[in-house]
């Protein structure tokens, strides 16, 4: 009964879950060398401004600011790809930042790295849903309606993810209607779409953002001495849209840059630049070698 407590359900079962459907690509039916495109494209997408973006650099570091409207939108792309309430991501990720490493981190590699990949979010920690938790990690993220709402209302997660769903099924099913001229070609394009654009691109999405949690605090190379172990890995940073430039992030967490040298390319940093060129971003923060040569 103990063993069975420990289980973190509410998140193993809808991993599984989604595994298991997003496996439905290897079949005959649903697979198609577009679902393969729409899989890269959306993972990229949904990756970036989403996760990387949004619940990392804007909210958790806040190294820049944009409007509520696009904040709130943006957490509501994050959302599409079921990585947690924004609250509830914010906050594990300032413990890892205070305790990186160490016995409180709740995804250090030296606890193995099928650990840090993804086994700590198997793991009851009811801990880290209590009010004590949110109110020292993420409280500012709790003072917007919004998140106290998904918070409250976890559920909404779900509606949230099953409304992409059916867009792209609907997208699909038209495009597949306007590209072979009668509906089962669309019924077929329909399936395809939801696989790969959903499904497929979720499972993506995860282990692209959880290679960060473990990859780069194993393999790679240390441009800083910080009192972690993070690393630069040049794999997960092409995969995560420059996020696995993680060294330089845990050397200068408040910038929103992690590119400290020219070929450390940092996609998610020139998505913020062209916000801020729209007038869609501001105070956006600059590495720290850049801050200190700046004139006062």
């Amino acid at each position: 009964m103990a063993a069975i407590s420990a289980v973190h359900w509410e998140y193993l079962v809808p991993i599984a879950t989604i595994h298991v459907l997003a496996a439905l690509a290897f079949l005959p039916g649903f697979f198609s060398w577009s679902g393969v495109t729409l899989a890269v494209v959306s993972t990229a997408i949904f990756g970036t401004l989403g996760i990387n973006l949004c619940y990392h650099r804007l909210l958790a570091h806040r190294s820049l600011k944009v409007p509520r409207w696009l904040e709130r939108s943006f957490v509501t792309v994050a959302l599409c790809s079921l990585e947690d309430t924004p609250s509830r991501w914010v906050a594990n990720h300032r413990l890892h930042h205070a305790h990186s490493d160490d016995e409180a981190d709740p995804h250090s590699p030296r606890h193995g790295v099928a650990w840090s990949h993804m086994g700590w979010l198997f793991q009851n920690a009811p801990e880290r849903k209590s009010c004590a938790f949110f109110d020292r990690y993420a409280r500012d993220i709790l003072t917007d309606r919004y998140y106290r709402f998904l918070e409250r209302h976890p559920t909404a997660i779900v509606w949230i993810y099953a409304a992409q769903g059916a867009i792209f099924w609907v997208a699909g099913l038209l495009v597949g209607r306007l590209v072979g001229g009668d509906w089962q070609v669309g019924r077929a394009y329909a399936a395809q779409s939801l696989v790969w654009g959903v499904f497929v691109r979720t499972v993506m999405v995860w282990h692209i953002t959880w290679s960060v949690n473990s990859l780069t605090h194993v393999f790679g190379y240390r441009t800083y001495a910080t009192n972690e172990d993070s690393r630069n890995n040049w794999l997960v940073a092409i995969l995560a849209m420059g996020e696995g430039w993680h060294n330089n992030h845990h050397h200068d967490p408040a910038s929103a840059s992690v590119q400290h040298r020219w070929w450390e390319i940092d996609v998610t940093y020139y998505v913020i630049l062209l916000l801020e060129r729209l007038g869609l971003a501001t105070d956006v923060i600059a590495p720290r070698h850049i801050r200190r040569s700046a004139p006062r």
